[in-house]
């Protein structure tokens, strides 16, 4: 694989995310699909293919930071770059790629399938700390448990939307490598 092979993989590997992205923007009109998004199927999909893994870890952190702003935008008609808990969100989202780089080493079914769960669970037990949001439950054991539960339709939806995203992100790519060589790694040209 030539650098310019590896430039037009990362390009194309980015135009996907960015799609895939304008999808989160859906759920702004359709409040039903709150966390029916692609975000964490994106934290999986950069921090598997994304050869330079600093690369995956910018690609979609700045993909959240931007949707973020835009969706803030269109909830409060106010510019707004931050937000109470972001850190946790963000780290959270930084944990995924490292799942995505981690447990995706072959793609198939089940290890995206087992990556999307356990990206829920990162995103669920971190952001759903009770003293992220104030006085709404009680900062000790038994509000971050009715935290978490109250949070399970949101994280059934992220799931929901890690598997739909998920293999039209890997699908679509797998199937174009298939295609086009220049998709491919170093590694799998050796094949």
């Amino acid at each position: 694989m030539t650098a310019k092979d590896n430039s037009t993989r990362n390009i194309v590997l980015i135009l996907m995310i960015v799609v895939a992205a304008a999808f989160r923007l859906l759920a702004f009109k359709y409040k039903d699909l709150s966390n029916f998004n692609p975000v964490g199927a994106i934290a999986l999909f950069g921090g598997a293919y994304f050869i330079s893994k600093w690369k995956g870890y910018l690609a979609v952190l700045l993909t959240l930071f931007t949707t973020d702003i835009i969706i803030n935008y269109l909830y409060t008609s106010k510019l707004s770059l931050w937000y109470a808990g972001a850190e946790i969100t963000y780290l959270s989202f930084a944990l995924m790629v490292l799942t995505g780089s981690l447990l995706i080493k072959k793609v198939n079914v089940l290890n995206v399938a087992l990556a999307s769960i356990a990206a829920v669970l990162v995103h669920w037990l971190l952001t759903d700390l009770p003293w992220l949001y104030g006085t709404l439950y009680p900062h000790t054991l038994a509000g971050y448990g009715m935290s978490l539960v109250n949070a399970i339709p949101f994280e059934c939806n992220m799931i929901y939307g890690n598997l739909v995203f998920g293999l039209l992100l890997f699908g679509g790519f797998e199937l174009a490598k298939t295609r086009y060589t220049f998709l491919r790694t170093k590694k799998q040209l050796a094949l």
